[in-house]
């Protein structure tokens, strides 16, 4: 369906949507709130922001009083015991929802009731239920919206979906996905962010913690949707009761296309060929963070050598969030998208779970 394939490929309506106002009158520094600090990328997130002149963090808030007072402390602002006091606080633009995931259903929807911008840590949700009905709040609430998909801003994926684009592989008939690193080998879960490694908070193990960036540029890339899947999980070292380490899953688009999807915490070595897409006119592979590409549609392109003819990276995702706070027109995540993922992901465990093909749970109609 139109409508649907607009939908998967809906960064292009958070690209178009309008800026913040500004003026000599709202020079001052926009002010946000952290509500939720367990994400393992917090200490990175609250780094970002302080050294950022144009966004101030008025205050944070965490169900771990604790915890939200350690990350308080670092940013020199108050803790907020009752989440209520941000919704109902004006001066309060935009949050940051960095918590347990089971926790992000009942935080974004009472952002989009306050109509607060938000940056919500992937996964959106737990499920395609959960995580399709935030994103249709989101919408409704014409906020802007942000998730952690950092890996679309790198030059050689940024020149790889430019190509697609154009047609420059023909017809594509398989591209495949990998993100690992060695975070069970080395405890990365075993204390403060041992949450991320227990399913029924996270709803998600090493598999759907890592392989939904590679499955998030898959679908950026193929700009087209996926119709069934099924995949293979493991324990791995077991070293988290419960939890798959890594996994492995196949894709079918509705296209035709085969993407294989890997993502895994039990590698030493991070991912040296971390995309691969192939085609009846191309090939390109992103190995050791270098791109190699040809294309009989492309002078000098031979597959060979590196390519470095290569656009500028973007910013990491969470500065593109504070930018469009800011007034300037930058590439947002949809959240149809975020939550598209979630739903493949869902099925993909599913699949691996019930050993079969899984369909994927399509966005809802407009």
């Amino acid at each position: 369906m139109q409508i649907q394939s607009l939908i998967i490929a809906g960064f292009c309506i958070s690209a178009l949507m309008l800026p913040l106002a500004t003026s000599a009158q709202e020079a001052a520094p926009v002010q946000i709130a952290f509500v939720g600090v367990a994400h393992i990328h917090t200490p990175d997130f609250v780094n970002r922001a302080k050294r950022r002149q144009d966004v101030k963090v008025k205050c944070v808030w965490d169900a771990d009083p604790a915890l939200a007072k350690h990350y308080a402390d670092i940013l020199g602002v108050p803790v907020v015991a009752d989440v209520n006091q941000i919704w109902s606080d004006p001066q309060i633009k935009a949050v940051i929802i960095c918590s347990q995931t089971n926790q992000h259903l009942d935080l974004v929807s009472a952002a989009a009731r306050a109509h607060k911008h938000i940056y919500a840590e992937k996964p959106l949700g737990m499920g395609a239920a959960d995580s399709y009905a935030m994103a249709r709040q989101i919408r409704d609430a014409g906020v802007y919206f942000q998730t952690g998909y950092f890996m679309r801003g790198e030059p050689a994926v940024r020149f790889l979906k430019e190509q697609v684009a154009k047609g420059n592989f023909g017809k594509i008939t398989r591209i495949r996905g990998v993100n690992t690193h060695s975070g069970a080998l080395g405890g990365w879960f075993d204390k403060e962010y041992r949450w991320m490694a227990d399913p029924k908070e996270s709803g998600i193990g090493g598999f759907g913690d890592l392989g939904t960036h590679s499955l998030d540029l898959m679908l950026w890339i193929m700009n087209e949707p996926v119709t069934r899947v099924t995949a293979a999980v493991s324990n791995g070292t077991a070293r988290y009761a419960g939890c798959d380490e890594l996994g492995e899953g196949i894709l079918l688009f509705k296209g035709g296309t085969i993407g294989t999807l890997a993502a895994s915490w039990d590698d030493e070595t991070t991912d040296p060929v971390s995309l691969e897409i192939a085609g009846t006119e191309g090939h390109a592979a992103i190995i050791n963070g270098r791109l190699y590409f040809q294309s009989k549609k492309v002078p000098g392109s031979n597959g060979r050598q590196a390519w470095t003819q290569l656009p500028e990276a973007q910013p990491h995702a969470f500065e593109l969030f504070l930018d469009a706070l800011t007034g300037k027109k930058v590439a947002l995540v949809d959240p149809m998208e975020a939550a598209y993922r979630c739903a493949v992901v869902e099925a993909l465990y599913s699949g691996a779970h019930e050993m079969k093909w899984v369909d994927v749970q399509q966005p809802p109609a407009r």
